[in-house]
């Protein structure tokens, strides 16, 4: 999502061309030609970032700073002019600017140092939101259950981390987490990070499946300026951005053998170096990775590389499939109740308790994602304030078999359509 950008500039030809430019380019533009005109418009938009011209004719650049400062002390600003070289510069960024352009502006220097922001932003509120987790008590209390599996899966948690903690330098073992899909192995990643050392550095996800193979590379390691036709910028990889921190690597399995061995490499030599590069940066990262595949079968196929199995799984965590968690299934399906009940309205709603045993012999094959989304389907459609087996969207009596044809089943007392069509 690309930021909500204010352009400050008295000069009209100038602000016009700024504004169709980014707004062409996909941005949120609004436009003020004099200082007070900004802080009118500041308030009113209330923008991610604030390009800003030194020269107005009210107010210099660097005035109407403090004063957006005062407004938001955390506002991001790009300072453009045409006058006052170095020491202007010097200025603006002891202020607090984020940037510093000089006129003649270049509008994709402009686009592409806007990007820039817009992408530091992602990552500050990633981390600012992994921190608030780990301030509230962390992920160990997002893996609900007191089955033993899952007692045993947090105490190996709690035992890795503290081993993490009076380890002495070096890398950290790589922990590999297995399980069928939809089990949370996502959930038990985070919280490894988070009760970890490493809490308070970047926790970075790469989703080797959703990522096409020609690009996982880039994405990886990053690539220098021209290292491509379209690379027209020096870009960070998420390898190195991970650095200090967690590099979680989900659906590893499915990463093709080419990324495997640059990869094996990067993990070997703790250095990465961007395409077109011409000297390795040394990086310090915790891998962790994830799979629902048998990786010891996909070695014997040829279609993992057994050195870089062996070099992700020092440390193996195996996340037990829903069917084996017992009354687990009637802890999530309460959570999930709680959280969508109010959601939609119904804060009444329970499970009955033909419902709970519906829910208890079900083999759920999609695991905790398959329980979630059948309880944000049945609190969706539920008429009444008690839940019934019948509205449960699951495989044998009252429900149904994944791919028949065919909805949902109608609650007893009929639905009201103009309030489903509101919700939906």
């Amino acid at each position: 999502m690309l930021p909500g950008v204010l352009v400050v500039e008295d000069e009209a030809t100038i602000a016009k061309n700024i504004r169709t430019y980014l707004a062409r380019a996909g941005f949120d533009v609004n436009v003020a030609r004099d200082g007070a005109g900004a802080l009118v418009e500041f308030e009113r938009v209330r923008p991610d970032v604030v390009v800003l011209d030194y020269n107005l004719p009210d107010i210099d650049g660097l005035e109407l700073l403090a004063r957006l400062q005062e407004r938001d002390p955390a506002v991001k600003t790009v300072m453009i002019t045409g006058e006052g070289g170095v020491e202007v510069a010097v200025r603006a960024m002891k202020a607090g600017v984020r940037d510093y352009l000089a006129k003649p502006l270049v509008l994709g220097e402009l686009k592409m140092l806007l990007e820039r922001i817009a992408g530091e932003e992602r990552i500050e509120g990633v981390l600012s939101y992994y921190r608030r987790r780990a301030a509230e008590g962390g992920e160990l209390a997002a893996l609900i259950g007191e089955s033993p599996p899952i007692k045993a899966l947090k105490a190996k948690i709690l035992q890795l981390a503290n081993s993490d903690t009076i380890a002495r330098e070096g890398p950290l073992a790589p922990v590999l987490i297995t399980g069928e899909t939809g089990t949370g192995k996502q959930l038990v990643a985070r919280a490894l990070h988070l009760a970890g050392p490493r809490r308070e550095q970047p926790f970075i996800e790469v989703n080797c499946a959703a990522i096409p193979t020609h690009l996982l590379e880039s994405e990886l390691f990053g690539y220098e300026k021209g290292a491509f036709t379209d690379a027209r910028e020096r870009k960070r990889g998420l390898v190195e951005t991970a650095h200090g921190g967690t590099l979680f690597l989900d659906e590893v399995g499915d990463m093709e053998l080419a990324a495997q061995a640059k990869l094996l490499k990067a993990l070997e030599d703790r250095s990465v170096r961007r395409l077109g590069g011409l000297r390795d940066l040394a990086v310090d990262v915790r891998v962790i990775s994830a799979t629902n595949h048998d990786l010891q079968q996909s070695v014997r196929d040829g279609a993992f590389r057994s050195d870089l199995y062996y070099r992700l799984r020092v440390v193996q965590l195996e996340v037990a499939p829903l069917r084996e968690r017992g009354d687990d299934v009637q802890r999530l399906a309460d959570a999930f109740l709680a959280e969508f009940a109010p959601r939609y309205g119904k804060p009444r709603l329970r499970f009955g308790d033909a419902a709970v045993n519906a829910l208890r012999r079900h083999d759920w094959p999609g695991n905790v994602r398959e329980l979630r989304n059948v309880v944000e389907q049945t609190v969706l459609l539920a008429g009444g304030d008690v839940i019934e087996p019948e509205q449960l969207a699951l495989g044998g009596p009252g429900g149904r078999e994944p791919g028949d044809e065919g909805g949902f089943v109608l609650p007893e007392g009929g639905i009201d359509l103009h309030a489903l069509e509101r919700d939906l």
